[in-house]
């Protein structure tokens, strides 16, 4: 039976959530021990769970404060947030998991079986130290791209742009190396929106950055500087050209 610990600073979530996931009759053991920073430390230290469902915000720091203090983290994290944009896309970039305030019982038991098929791997270790980084602000964000041989992390001035090719994302970075991950391209345009990055067609979001220059044949295209083309769409035209007048 899978060990699961629920670390919140109140009391009436820690129950709420413990009932929720005994009524989904799963094979878990939920312990509810964790109120603050130094006990859910302690609680971690002390039932050595599979899976912890943790909150962000407590009174005597935050559940980052807790994961930088347990420096063998053998276990699967399930963050719990009110809407916190930072914290979210934090947890985003480093390929984490994450349930808003309130929590929602459908979302949970997701959460839930998802945890539940990642336990046998356990998340990364580079994972937790990407998190690190991108939780503090003046740090370049970390992206982390997950396939079913390795996690990679990549600093975002690395990637010179993004194919979709059905359910999955192609990366294209400096070193002519090709990630393909299994989410979509619409996942990563929305967090690399605020990057510098423009989704110019349907399948092609690209780094304003390492654009050499628009060709006018064939319809249109941006070239990069890698030399790979990329088709521009009629209604991507004017926030391109506005967005490469802003280089």
């Amino acid at each position: 039976m899978k060990k699961v610990l629920i670390i919140d600073d109140e009391n009436r979530t820690r129950k709420l959530i413990a009932k929720m996931i005994e009524s989904f009759g799963m094979d878990v053991e939920t312990i509810h021990g964790g109120e603050n920073v130094q006990s859910g430390i302690a609680a971690i230290k002390r039932y050595n769970p599979d899976i912890v469902f943790l909150d962000i915000q407590m009174p005597d720091g935050t559940g980052f404060d807790v994961l930088s203090s347990i420096p063998n983290k053998t276990f699967e994290v399930i963050f719990i947030t009110a809407h916190e944009e930072f914290a979210i896309k934090a947890i985003k970039f480093s390929a984490l998991d994450y349930l808003l305030k309130p929590v929602d019982s459908t979302e949970l038991k997701a959460a839930l079986e998802k945890a539940l098929i990642r336990i046998k791997g356990h998340s990364s270790p580079v994972q937790f130290d990407a998190l690190q980084k991108n939780i503090l602000p003046l740090e370049k964000r970390r992206l982390v791209l997950k396939t079913q041989e390795s996690v990679h992390v990549v600093e975002l001035d690395q990637i010179i742009r993004c194919e979709a090719d059905r359910n999955y994302t192609s990366f294209f970075l400096l070193d002519n190396k090709r990630i393909l991950v299994s989410k979509t391209l619409k996942e990563y345009e929305t967090l690399l929106s605020g990057h510098n990055f423009l989704r110019v067609q349907q399948s092609h979001l690209v780094n304003i950055d390492y654009v050499d220059r628009y060709d006018k044949k064939n319809g249109g295209a941006v070239v990069m500087k890698d030399g790979s083309e990329v088709p521009l769409s009629p209604a991507k035209r004017d926030l391109f050209f506005k967005r490469l007048g802003n280089i």
